[in-house]
């Protein structure tokens, strides 16, 4: 059977180290079955990879590909916190919060980038449920934020 982490690999991802912290908050929090992450934004190898807003500086593809950076980088919080991804059972909720102008209005759009990816990872039990939500600006100026909260074994 396939992991989860081969499957990112077989995708043609891959998992990076787990985010340290920016301010005073741990990458996720535990309690009982389910583990919260904190919100991800699109950090590749310690760096911010794209900086704007949707509707002026990024379009929606640019934004899809952000929000499966910030994706990867949620999972690899849970991957820190469970040792494995295959002790995940579900993915109960996905939020993304899009940097995006006024009249900016595919916000779902760019939150597709990271709930498809959820799905091919995990396959049925990658199905959730979802806020996409546009904001004025995001830290550090990221285009695309994301958590999650995981059921897990």
């Amino acid at each position: 059977m396939t992991t989860p982490e081969q499957k990112i690999e077989e995708l043609g991802f891959t998992l990076p180290q787990p985010v340290a912290p920016v301010g005073s908050y741990v990458p996720t929090v535990r309690t009982g079955d389910l583990v919260y992450t904190s919100g991800q934004v699109p950090m590749l190898e310690g760096k911010l990879h794209q900086t704007g807003k949707l509707g002026v500086d990024l379009g929606v593809d640019e934004g899809k590909a952000q929000a499966r950076i910030c994706v990867l980088n949620a999972l690899a919080a849970l991957k820190g916190e469970l040792g494995e991804l295959s002790r995940v059972r579900r993915i109960v909720k996905l939020v993304v919060f899009v940097a995006s102008a006024p009249e900016f209005t595919e916000q779902p759009q760019v939150a597709n980038g990271a709930s498809d990816l959820l799905a091919e990872v995990f396959g049925d039990q990658g199905r959730h449920a979802r806020s996409a939500v546009g904001v004025a600006s995001l830290p550090l100026d990221a285009p695309v934020e994301v958590e999650l909260i995981a059921e897990v074994g």
